[in-house]
């Protein structure tokens, strides 16, 4: 008959103990090398977010290499949104996206929609186009096409780049992105001297989330 572990010589229990111990030990050293990993994992991810000195310096060559950089845009849409005219570059966005539309049922709900947020008299988000683009976009209207927004797109984009570019490569929501950490403090690096990162995290992108 068993009679349980009391019976056991005690050199037994004791290697029964020493095994439970290594067992338990083993245990742990397994779970921290998986946190390790996953640790690891999380610094390349983040790592592969970080935008180069080389990336930014692009942004002032053409306003095309900005706003088609998904932080580049991101930093111009923050800029002209503290500057309230951030219309500009949504109507300019909406427009890309109209023109990858597949289906020609809805060509025509699309175009009134972006008509009618930056276009039309009664426009929420009114851009400044001239009387003869307006009127001609409003012809579009009648057929919407894929390119029916093209002039007024092409129109924007040009007092994009002749205005608020310029001040855009001016501001803190460019320079502080381009100026490397540990510049040296002349008036304009002792003003941004509390940014030392390009991490996609930065203040300046943040705000546009």
């Amino acid at each position: 008959m068993c009679k349980g572990l009391a019976a056991l010589p005690a050199t037994c229990l004791k290697s029964a103990k020493d095994m439970k111990h290594r067992l338990g030990f083993l245990l742990q050293k397994s779970d921290s090398c998986d946190y390790s990993s996953s640790q690891g994992k999380k610094e390349k991810i983040s790592s592969s977010q970080r935008l180069s000195q080389e990336e930014v310096r692009k942004w002032a060559d053409s306003l095309e290499n900005l706003i088609h950089h998904d932080r580049g845009l991101a930093a111009f849409r923050a800029f002209l949104k503290s500057e309230y005219s951030e219309e500009n570059i949504e109507f300019w966005v909406s427009c890309e996206e109209y023109k990858k539309t597949k289906s020609p049922a809805k060509l025509s709900p699309k175009a009134r929609k972006i008509y009618d947020e930056f276009i039309s008299v009664q426009a929420t988000k009114e851009v400044n186009l001239d009387s003869c683009t307006r009127e001609k976009t409003s012809h579009n209207m009648l057929e919407p096409t894929l390119s029916c927004f093209d002039e007024a797109q092409r129109k924007i984009f040009t007092l994009m780049e002749k205005d608020s570019y310029r001040r855009f490569l001016k501001s803190p929501y460019y320079l502080d992105l381009v100026s490397p950490p540990g510049a040296g403090c002349g008036p304009e690096n002792c003003k941004r001297n509390h940014i030392h990162t390009l991490d996609c995290n930065s203040n300046i992108i943040s705000q546009c989330a």
